[in-house]
């Protein structure tokens, strides 16, 4: 079903992303998000982007964005760009 209602897309054409905001540590819905969005795109033999979000300098702090890199490589994903 879901196949037939992209088929307007070419293999490569898909691109998701992820754009965490570093001001706390990943939690399990934030990965979940992430891993759907990476299995989609590898599927569709599209790409999958990482842009870690800069518009709560406030809050945001070097070691989340540590963690959430850390973690997002221990579940096995990796990013085409970011």
């Amino acid at each position: 079903m879901i196949e037939e209602e992209f088929k307007f897309t070419k293999p490569g054409e898909v691109r998701t992303r992820f754009a965490p905001s570093p001001t706390g540590f990943l939690h399990i819905s934030s990965a979940r998000t992430a891993l759907f969005n990476y299995l989609f795109a590898k599927k569709n033999q599209g790409s999958f982007i990482l842009r870690i979000e800069d518009t709560d300098k406030e809050r945001s702090k070097p070691e989340f964005e540590k963690d959430i890199l850390e973690n997002l490589k221990w579940l096995g994903i990796e990013w085409d760009y970011g």
